[in-house]
């Protein structure tokens, strides 16, 4: 097995002022001799993957998708030049769209991690994938699409949020939102690992999301 310098991690923490997150004490070593939280999680909250069930393109939930979809060789893209709002096109992927091998996975850096402490900017903004690459990564056979913004497409826009997401996720495309550290890769290929909480029939869940690097 080969041997990885480092590790890593893309996933942003739970957090109660996240939107969808809210936490409250259970127990307390003090009362009950342990501590412990209930946790109250929107199923699409943080560094979350979809299933195809989201978006009706398919039954299958998160608890079904195999384990094999959710690891792989991906490469890293720049797409810092995205303006807020910007159209993230195939043009953008540079060589590897020439380089690019079926069952290879993509990771978009947009930066965009570095707003999400302001919500509105963050999930009303966000630079978005176009549908011209949308269906580029279908017929290259991606396995797994990965960004930083919440959605990959306008969450603004119902029609366009649901074009993006059923072409996508009815190619066979995993798809992953809400990453961060991206920019602390310095290498064009990683091995990506995005672990999705196996929630039953679930329509989505939070993961741990993580790439091991030379």
């Amino acid at each position: 097995m080969k041997e990885y310098k480092k590790i890593i991690d893309l996933t942003m923490p739970l957090k109660p002022d996240m939107r969808g997150v809210s936490f409250e004490t259970a127990k307390t070593v003090e009362k009950d001799g342990w501590n412990a939280r209930m946790l109250h999680l929107y199923s699409h909250a943080g560094t979350h993957m979809d299933a195809p069930i989201h978006f009706g393109v398919s039954e299958e939930t998160i608890d079904t998708i195999p384990l094999e979809q959710c690891i792989g060789e991906a490469w890293v893209i720049d797409a810092t030049m995205v303006k807020p709002k910007g159209l993230i096109h195939v043009e953008h992927l540079g060589d590897v769209a020439t380089n690019f091998k079926p069952g290879e996975s993509l990771l978009i850096h947009t930066g965009w991690s570095k707003v999400a402490s302001d919500p509105d900017k963050y999930r009303n903004e966000l630079p978005r994938i176009s549908e011209e690459l949308a269906q580029w990564c279908v017929a290259n056979q991606v396995k797994m699409m990965g960004v930083e913004p919440p959605s990959v497409a306008d969450v603004n826009n119902i029609e366009e949020v649901t074009r993006i997401h059923k072409i996508l996720l009815s190619g066979g495309v995993v798809i992953i939102e809400g990453l961060c550290n991206l920019d602390q890769i310095d290498q064009a290929k990683v091995m990506l690992y995005a672990l999705p909480l196996k929630v039953y029939q679930g329509d989505g869940a939070p993961a741990r999301v993580f790439v091991a690097a030379d």
